[in-house]
């Protein structure tokens, strides 16, 4: 039996779908009851629906789509551009992309996925917003360094104090959203048992990496892009480097990782034995941030808090 792979192609307006079994094109309109229509259209034989996230625009189709019990599988658009440059794909348009996507489906084994619920859409939506909260108190504080207009101080002081405002009502939301659920609290009160994991880190892993705790310890490094990727061709040697992966778990876990190298005795010896062993600073706190990423997908997977033996 021929595999069936969709490839849908969202954009703004539009759902440029493609069926790799017969070669059949359609165009729905990226609304409501334009998302609804390619369900019947898929079929129900279909392996898998591949798509790019496309910010906000995929949201509704995804949720239709997954609530109709299709497999979804979500690619990373600089997996679907390379693999698009490896066919030797050079045409660009939603057709074509619909196209590639279909064909990636066919040709790559690529895994499948429920959506995530409206708790955790909510969530995200939550943690996306102060992160951008606080690069706005970032620049206003390096604007307030160069003031000398006494109006531009006070201004910028009263916005320093709104988005202080505005932070601590999300951090609320965060913890109300959470509380709320008998699930997320039950794997946040986890996160938290760890030492150097405060509230709002707990949120954005379980937020940004919902697969912790599914994972084995080289895929959950790998997936916070926390895992080195060897250089290497013949007897040339280069230094192997971090890249990829989420970089919002990336950037929560960093500042756990220099409380745990100061104040966890046996992190504190994993940090220094790397340097002793010549490591710059930052490759010797990336293992300290590995080494966190590995036990929260540990206690994750076996349901049970933190204890010292652990670390």
């Amino acid at each position: 039996m021929t595999e069936i792979s969709i490839g849908i192609d969202i954009s703004k307006d539009h759902l440029d779908a493609y069926r790799s079994h017969d070669g059949a094109e359609k165009r729905f309109t990226n609304d409501r009851s334009g998302c609804r229509r390619p369900v019947a259209w898929i079929g129900a034989e279909a392996e898998r629906i591949v798509y790019e996230p496309t910010g906000r625009y995929h949201r509704l189709v995804e949720d239709i789509l997954s609530k109709a019990g299709l497999p979804l599988a979500k690619v990373n658009p600089r997996q679907a551009k390379r693999f698009t440059e490896a066919i030797g794909v050079l045409a660009k348009s939603d057709r074509v992309d619909a196209r590639v996507l279909a064909q990636m489906g066919r040709v790559l084994d690529l895994p499948c996925h429920q959506s995530a619920s409206a708790e955790m859409d909510a969530l995200k939506e939550l943690c996306v917003m102060r992160r951008a909260l606080l690069k706005d108190r970032t620049a206003a504080k390096n604007r307030e360094k160069g003031a000398r207009l006494p109006l531009i101080k006070r201004q910028l002081a009263a916005r320093l104090r709104h988005i202080d405002r505005q932070v601590t009502a999300i951090d609320a939301a965060i913890r109300e959203r959470i509380k709320a659920d008998a699930a997320l609290t039950e794997r946040f009160d986890i996160l938290v048992s760890i030492p150097g994991i405060s509230e709002i880190t707990a949120a954005v892993l379980l937020v940004e990496m919902p697969e912790l705790g599914t994972l084995d310890g080289k895929q959950v490094a790998s997936l916070a892009g926390l895992a080195p990727v060897s250089r290497q061709s013949g007897k040339w040697q280069g230094k192997a480097f971090i890249r990829g992966g989420r970089r919002g778990p990336r950037e929560a876990l960093y500042m756990p990782a220099l409380v745990a190298m100061r104040f966890n005795p046996d992190l504190k010896r994993m940090y220094e034995a790397l340097r002793a062993r010549g490591k710059p600073p930052k490759v010797a706190i990336t293992a300290v941030m590995r080494k966190r990423v590995i036990i929260a997908n540990a206690l994750l997977r076996d349901h049970r808090p933190w204890a010292p033996h652990l670390a």
